[in-house]
């Protein structure tokens, strides 16, 4: 795509919108150059000059509804591909629950999706109080639904389903308890994701019907979806992607190629429409991009053009750029364009970058068999993660799933409110810290699983024990965070044993501790009362920069 094609699909994205002209000061004028004024271009060497927010630096911990309409049938993740799976665990409780997709696709789970019982306010304020300085909101997912007031995407959760605007709810309920506020948008890979949907039985008494992913406007006479395109959410008026009909084949064409369908023109400039009105609409400071690097990148150049734009819009109506970008396996090049996100992974070192992990308690998408094995993540587990990741110049994004009626059961309250126990008294060392000269020392250094396609090394190292540190730094104090309590109670920190320490504290602990410093590192000498008992953290004052 040349220049000046770039420049005619920007302007157009949004009549009158700060993109077509309020951006660049020259509203409706074909003729402005527009990215020639504006200071990022959309190209990878232009990008580069973003610099990460400090609001950003400074939260270390952020928690995500992972929420749309495949939460209602509550069972779990990418449940709009699976239930066209023969024979998969998701396309029997699809049957036996809705029937056949032939006859009861996605688009009908949609149709009894109604959030009933959704209260923003209360959620965010919880979140609010486990620590979280920012929240993200599922704007849409792979099923190609937007959950917001879409003028591109007819199949909205204004239109459909709960008739709600969700991202504005959430906006409005993040901003009023002072958060910054973000989108995750996924629908790039609909194209090849719902191919799925294509196939027919190939035994058994639906054998050879086909599925509803090819049906059309046409077809939903006296239906209650009658003039809606099933086309506009399904995208399955294309040729299939090579070996489409292997289920796993979805992985290895992610990055758009080993034979992928390669989306239109139409379908790519659809979804820069559409994600462009998402950001001048709700204004988020944050878009999580489930892709690698940037949506529909090589394929086309609509990602860059959205980054750019994203950029400049912060830029001219703050000042400043405010904003982030999430984007997945990044090059040294992309690093410091976007921040890169690890899904379910860390990294094991300090990165000279900063980045974002995300992860879940449960699944993605809420599942109740989770819930009925007692399969979330404790508190606990989510503590050590938060204190490894944030020593390493990293952050947090913790989904906790929201069931189909709008709600979080009462095993994720627990949770969510033991974080925020946690953090009452030991968030000093989280919040507004950068890592130290090291990130830690202990048995489970170096332990940490290689890093996998999006990350995915999570759980694969040494548990982390009361041998374990992991660090941070804030102006003139380094803080220690150990991860079981010695029955000794006595530590040794050997990564002190150079620096000068006017004082120690035992954050949530009120009494002096006893402390010492020789050639093999600091002793800290612990009082029997235990502060807690998911993880505790020693600060220790006056240390020189």
């Amino acid at each position: 795509m040349n220049r000046r094609t770039i420049l005619k699909t920007l302007a157009a994205v949004l009549p009158g919108s700060a993109l077509a002209g309020n951006l660049y000061g020259r509203q409706n004028n074909p003729a402005a150059d527009s990215f020639a004024q504006a200071p990022f271009k959309p190209t990878w060497s232009s990008l580069e000059q973003y610099t990460v927010p400090e609001w950003y630096r400074d939260a270390k911990f952020g928690i995500w509804a992972h929420w749309g309409p495949q939460c209602q049938p509550e069972y779990g993740d990418w449940y709009a591909r699976e239930l066209y799976q023969e024979g998969s665990e998701k396309y029997k409780y699809h049957l036996s629950r809705y029937g056949h997709p032939s006859k009861f696709g996605f688009k009908d789970v949609i149709h009894e999706w109604k959030a009933e019982a959704w209260d923003p306010y209360e959620l965010v304020k919880l979140y609010k109080q486990a620590g979280a300085k920012y929240f993200m909101a599922l704007a849409n997912h792979h099923d190609n639904f937007d959950n917001y007031a879409s003028s591109h995407q007819a199949w909205n959760s204004v239109n459909l389903g709960p008739k709600k605007d969700l991202i504005d709810g959430w906006a409005k309920a993040t901003r009023k308890a002072g958060l910054n506020f973000g989108v995750s948008v996924h629908a790039a890979h609909a194209w090849s994701w719902y191919e799925a949907a294509q196939r027919a039985d190939k035994s058994g008494p639906h054998a050879d019907i086909p599925y509803d992913g090819k049906l059309t406007k046409a077809d939903g006479k006296g239906l209650w979806w009658q003039g809606y395109d099933p086309q506009d959410l399904y995208a399955q008026n294309h040729p299939l992607s090579a070996h489409s009909d292997e289920d796993q084949m979805i992985h290895k064409q992610w990055h758009w190629g080993n034979g992928v369908s390669v989306p239109s023109k139409a379908y790519c400039e659809k979804f820069l429409k559409r994600t462009v009105e998402l950001v001048d609409k709700y204004d988020p400071d944050v878009i999580y991009f489930d892709d690698t690097a940037l949506p529909l990148w090589p394929i086309s150049e609509v990602g860059l053009q959205f980054a750019a734009y994203y950029y400049n819009r912060s830029k001219k109506m703050k000042g400043n750029v405010e904003v982030v970008i999430n984007g997945k396996i990044l090059d040294e090049q992309q690093r410091k364009a976007i921040v890169w996100d690890l899904e379910k992974g860390a990294f094991n070192s300090i990165e000279p970058f900063v980045w974002q992990t995300c992860t879940c308690i449960g699944n993605w998408h809420y599942d109740r068999r989770v819930y009925d094995s007692n399969g979330y993540k404790s508190a606990q587990a989510v503590i050590h993660i938060l204190c490894d990741v944030v020593s390493k110049n990293g952050n947090l994004l913790l989904n906790v799933p929201v069931r189909g009626n709008g709600t979080i059961d009462e095993k994720e309250r627990t949770v969510v409110e033991e974080i925020g126990e946690w953090m009452q008294s030991n968030g000093e060392g989280i919040f507004g810290t950068r890592p130290w000269k090291v990130f830690g020392e202990g048995p489970a250094m170096g332990t940490a699983g290689p890093l996998t396609g999006q990350g995915f090394n999570e759980g694969k190292g040494k548990p982390l024990g009361s041998e374990d540190f992991r660090f941070t730094k804030k102006k003139d104090s380094v803080y220690a965070f150990f991860f079981g309590w010695p029955e000794k109670k006595s530590l040794l920190i050997k990564s002190l044993a150079q620096e000068r320490i006017q004082n120690v504290k035992l954050l949530g602990y009120s009494g002096p501790i006893e402390w010492s410093r020789d050639a093999a590192g600091v002793t800290v000498k612990l009082p029997d009362q235990v502060p807690g008992i998911r993880a505790y953290t020693l600060k220790f004052e006056g240390i020189e920069a």
